[in-house]
């Protein structure tokens, strides 16, 4: 007879885990198992990786939660190998093989020619293996009953892209690329793209998430190093919340400027226009939320509530 479940008593985290994804393991099902060992009561991730993908997967906790749009709209940096001369049906190894094509011969000029093509703003088909909705429901849905449906093309920017010859025991012939990308690239659909312009089609055999915002995946911990910490030493591997917040202005407001901002209400000041402000509480100093300046007014944008603020404040 199997053991009852231990009920996990569930507490106010606040912060943001930069984990290192595993591979096979869901965007979801990696947060689900962080949200468990730190017994958080609210948990969000910030755009998925494959279950293939690995890398960079920043986790917010809490007041964290409000912000983490904010990486999703964050350019990313993606390393991926790509075999060339086959397409999927996925884009990736995945898939069912669907073409085979000879492979010329690949020259560093011709790998540079692909780069400058690919760098800058180009237009993507979105693949049918992906979340994005129609109609409201997902394309991938489409795809695993069959149907094919159109999808408009969209334009992304493709900041920097290096492209090289890959070693793979996995396909005689094969490229690699680090791109940095805008949000909503599909790196698939890059990869496919850079074969098809090679002339012999390609997939992805492999992919992992370098860097998203400011964050790198040398910041990032693996799961199995989560795992073998204590309670305290995983709360201490939590970033604070304002650490989604690079970038913004700080403005700092006096105890009863705070309150008021707190309430949703507008503060005069001599504050330039902006639209990235991060506002703190004087004393003691914390995070109220975010705004934006205009015409000399701070605007309130994601506030924090004040039981928040006084959780964030007893455990720091």
């Amino acid at each position: 007879m199997n053991a009852p479940r231990t009920r996990v008593q569930r507490r106010p985290v606040h912060g943001v885990l930069l984990l290192d994804k595993p591979l096979g393991l869901s965007s979801n099902n990696a947060l689900q198992k962080c949200k468990w060992l730190l017994r958080a009561e609210k948990a969000g991730h910030t755009g998925t990786l494959d279950p293939l993908a690995t890398g960079v997967l920043p986790l917010c906790f809490g007041a964290a939660t409000k912000f983490s749009q904010l990486q999703l709209e964050a350019d990313k940096t993606y390393h991926a190998v790509a075999a060339l001369g086959v397409k999927t049906s996925t884009g990736d190894a995945e898939g069912e093989v669907i073409q085979t094509r000879p492979v010329a011969a690949i020259t560093p000029q011709t790998l540079a020619e692909v780069a400058r093509r690919f760098t800058g703003a180009i237009r993507q088909v979105p693949p049918m293996h992906s979340a994005l909705k129609k109609d409201g429901k997902a394309l991938y849905e489409y795809a695993r009953a069959g149907e094919e449906v159109e999808r408009p093309a969209r334009e992304v920017m493709i900041h920097e892209l290096k492209v090289a010859p890959a070693r793979t025991d996995r396909s005689p012939y094969a490229i690699e690329f680090v791109a940095k990308v805008s949000k909503g690239t599909y790196i698939r659909t890059l990869g496919e793209d850079i074969g098809e312009a090679l002339g012999c089609g390609a997939h992805l055999l492999s992919l992992r998430r370098m860097a998203t915002g400011g964050f790198t995946e040398a910041q990032c911990l693996t799961l199995e190093a989560l795992e073998a910490m204590d309670e305290a030493q995983r709360l201490a591997a939590l970033l604070p919340v304002d650490a989604l917040l690079e970038g913004h202005t700080a403005v700092t407001l006096d105890t009863d400027n705070a309150g008021r901002f707190l309430s949703g209400l507008r503060r005069r000041g001599s504050w330039p226009d902006n639209d990235f402000i991060a506002v703190y509480g004087a004393q003691p100093r914390a995070l109220l939320g975010t705004a934006h300046a205009r015409a000399g007014e701070l605007i309130p944008g994601r506030l924090l509530a004040p039981t928040e603020i006084q959780q964030i404040l007893e455990t720091s």
